[in-house]
């Protein structure tokens, strides 16, 4: 597939969403194809040993590029351009995952690794052994575990000829930026820039917010809980998610309704949500509170629902309705948090509702 086929069948994906690639999604499109020629060249077969020797005679010293890291602020469009190229990749050998999703993997085959000399190399072969192509969507570091992890997994993948294709809302040297010990993580940001070519996504447009053109403040959507519910509804049933208790309101056959407290206070993490997401595919959440700077551990909670359950196309429902001003301190969190009332707006358009269904 050339350059312009690639971009071709972007701009197609693009098209069908009701908008074009813009300046920065196309300069996307041209380092993207980079990963491309790469990936298929590692899958042709190798030619002979002397025309090998040959060929790396007369090759210049070019530092291969090992992935791309995709930034920018919210809505930008750096998770639809990297997903119109993983489905432009005529390649089996390739997997999409939400960051956090990949990290609670990552950590579940490292306990059974327990013992193992050298577990995230391990791990990294592993992968490496079913995907050559690894996008990996929403990537942020923010806690200590992570960060002190990712450096040698990164390596790891590259190493193992895995070629990386992340989005982040953070720049890389803003990368866990407030963080404990973040000069232990400073190696990782310079193996990060070293290895991936960097693309700026830099546009001022909010392309989630562009579906609702007169008015970006959230409303209630319009469905009860029991028209989206099929089948018998129970009320007050306990549930065991990720080995915790939690307290439905209201259960059927594939939906559920939650009050915030019970999702978003306490022990919950994102294991919690990817099991939600794994088991539902409506949730109805009740008793959303207004975040400010005194709440960021609710707040940084709610985001990594809303990631999940935005990645997984769950339909998301707020009997009460959340106004804008629940989300007046989107600075919080390092600014993390200004993608959740973006994603919020998409997430009850018509396009994510089709989307959900399909």
């Amino acid at each position: 597939m050339s350059h312009d086929q690639l971009t071709r069948c972007m701009q197609a994906e693009a098209q069908a969403r009701g908008f074009t690639l813009d300046a920065a999604q196309l300069s996307a499109c041209s380092v993207l194809h980079t990963v491309y020629e790469q990936c298929v060249k590692r899958s042709s077969p190798f030619p002979p040993v002397p025309l090998l020797r040959r060929l790396l005679r007369s090759a210049p010293a070019v530092t291969p590029v090992k992935g791309v890291y995709l930034y920018g602020g919210v809505g930008r469009g750096k998770s639809f351009v990297m997903n119109a190229f993983f489905s432009c990749m005529p390649l089996e050998q390739k997997q999409r995952i939400h960051f956090h999703r990949f990290m609670a993997d990552v950590h579940a085959r490292l306990t059974e690794l327990k013992g193992c000399e050298n577990p995230l190399m391990v791990v990294a072969r592993d992968i490496a052994r079913s995907v050559r192509l690894l996008c990996l969507d929403e990537f942020h570091i923010a806690d200590i575990t992570d960060a002190m992890l990712i450096r040698g997994l990164m390596q790891g993948l590259f190493d193992h000829g895995v070629f990386v294709v992340i989005t982040s809302n953070t720049p890389p040297d803003d990368l866990y930026r407030n963080g404990l010990q973040r000069e232990q993580f400073l190696p990782t940001i310079a193996l990060l820039k070293q290895s991936m070519a960097m693309v700026p996504f830099d546009s001022d447009v909010d392309y989630r917010l562009a579906f609702d053109p007169q008015s970006a403040d959230i409303s209630a959507l319009p469905e009860a809980f029991t028209a989206m519910a099929e089948g018998r509804v129970d009320q007050k049933i306990s549930l065991e998610i990720a080995g915790r208790a939690i307290t439905a309101r209201c259960l059927a056959d594939g939906a559920a309704w939650f009050d915030f407290h019970e999702l978003c206070t306490g022990a919950r993490g994102k294991a919690d949500y990817i099991e939600l997401a794994n088991r539902f595919h409506t949730i109805c959440l009740s008793g959303v509170p207004r975040f400010d700077q005194h709440s960021p551990a609710q707040a940084r909670r709610f985001m990594w629902l809303i990631d999940e359950f935005y990645d997984r196309g769950i339909k998301l429902i707020f009997p009460e309705g959340i106004p804008a001003v629940h989300f007046d301190h989107a600075g919080i969190l390092d600014g993390a948090f200004a993608r959740v009332l973006s994603r919020l707006v998409e997430m009850q358009s018509p396009h994510f509702s089709n989307r959900a269904e399909d």
